[in-house]
């Protein structure tokens, strides 16, 4: 792989070295129009993988040539700010079409005639069927997360997109995991597909510790506002319900605890200043889901929490790569109970998850001797559920009273005398009702 002389001074300006392994192996098969599945551990680069072949085949000023599609709009926004800089030194325009964002306001923007747009399927679907977005010059389509994209509703968006589009246009769908739909897109997509799968030889990553915090469900918000308060700590958390993390973030509201949240019910804009609030280090905590944290790429993230142990493999994977990014170490974290863990241990049997111990302030995969461990907590006991030892002295104490109370003779109880009621009526009818005497 080449970098093109019109990108070198911002992969130069961006630290870069040399490409990485699937940046590497996709350039040329990008650039000769061929249909490809690309499949790279998290934070190994794919954006650029795609996206600086498929720039360089652009023709400024001749309309949408390039469709990026994005499971959740962070990771369109996000995919968008990464290639804007080299777009635009290449002459070329991106836009973002996303579904939570104002339409009107996209539609003006689509009056320029982008030759990129990044965007999520619901609302380019949506244009498209309108007959306000026209796919007649398009080139490319890249399915970004496509394990995610390729799940219902998904799978039958990017399929009407794909048809709407050239009959000869180029397809490239990016993941770090292979599940079975993606196996199955030359069924449904009608067309072959390489696979170019870097995993094994990918080195890209740093490391990654997994650590297992066992503890009920009344304590995990309890914590989560412990892990907080550790020295230079932020992490993503994930939930598994939108619902669970809303309840969780009226709890932390009253913990003096910095976070914020990625909500379905915000606004596009909110949840873009919540996302800038980590990435700038005013925040330690951002809540998310799985389809909203999917593709975050938040530098040197220190770790990431699972709130609720994932169900999928798939979903785990995902989760535990927005930290360990491109060389640097990184944490994850997974509360549970013993049943969260059996059904950890069963779905990553090849993971070391350790478990895992709050020591003076710090994480430790030692239990400490003097310090209750993470993995044992448990509510509070009432005084009636187990009985105070009581010292030498207090049972001798015990002993004498009860000796001096059994040598007491017992005493009869005096009898109870019946209460009158003082009543005003009965004051003043006093000597009234005498008995008359004979």
């Amino acid at each position: 792989m080449t970098i093109s002389e019109i990108f070198q001074p911002l992969w130069q300006a961006a630290g870069f070295q040399a490409p990485t392994p699937i940046q590497e192996a996709v350039y040329a098969p990008l650039k000769n129009d061929e249909n490809i599945v690309g499949l790279a551990p998290t934070g190994s680069g794919k954006t650029l993988a795609f996206g600086l072949p498929l720039l360089e085949k652009l023709v400024p000023g001749d309309g949408l040539q390039l469709l990026i599609l994005a499971p959740s709009q962070e990771l369109a926004v996000q995919t968008r700010d990464v290639l804007r800089p080299y777009a635009k030194v290449a002459g070329l325009t991106v836009q973002s079409v996303t579904g939570s964002a104002n339409v009107k306001r996209q539609l003006e923007q689509l009056k320029a005639k982008p030759e990129v747009i990044v965007g999520t399927a619901g609302r380019l679907l949506e244009l498209v069927s309108s007959g306000r977005l026209k796919l007649s010059g398009l080139q490319t389509i890249v399915i970004d997360e496509a394990d995610e994209l390729l799940r219902d509703p998904g799978l039958d968006q990017v399929r009407e997109l794909a048809m709407a589009a050239p009959a000869e246009v180029q397809l490239a769908f990016f993941s770090a995991t292979a599940s079975q739909m993606i196996n199955s897109i030359p069924q449904w997509f009608g067309q072959e597909v390489q696979v170019i799968d870097v995993r094994d030889i990918d080195h890209t990553q740093g490391a990654v510790q997994h650590l297992f915090i066992q503890t009920d469900n009344a304590h995990r918000a309890l914590w989560l506002r412990r892990l907080a308060h550790l020295d230079h700590f932020q992490a993503l958390v994930f939930f598994n319900q939108n619902a669970v993390m809303e309840s969780v973030a009226r709890t932390l509201r009253h913990q003096a605890v910095k976070f914020a949240m990625l909500s379905r019910n915000d606004r596009s804009i909110v949840r873009a200043q919540a996302l800038t609030a980590l990435r700038k280090g005013k925040i330690t905590l951002l809540l998310v889901t799985d389809l909203a944290g999917r593709g975050l790429d938040i530098p040197k993230l220190p770790a990431v929490i699972n709130y609720q142990a994932p169900s999928r493999k798939e979903a785990y994977i995902h989760r535990a790569g927005r930290t360990g990014r491109m060389g640097v170490p990184g944490t994850v974290i997974t509360l549970g109970d013993d049943h969260d863990r059996r059904d950890l241990q069963r779905l990553l049997p090849h993971y070391d998850i350790q478990r895992g111990y709050l020591v003076d302030g710090k994480l430790s995969t030692d239990a400490p001797e003097n310090e209750t461990p993470v993995a044992s907590v448990t509510p509070a006991k009432t005084e009636t559920a187990t009985p105070r030892l009581q010292s030498t002295h207090q049972l001798a104490q015990t002993a004498s009273e009860a000796t001096e109370q059994t040598a007491r003779p017992a005493q009869m109880p005096k009898p109870r005398t019946p209460h009158k009621k003082n009543r005003l009526r009965d004051r003043k009818n006093k000597g009234k009702h005498k008995p008359k005497s004979k």
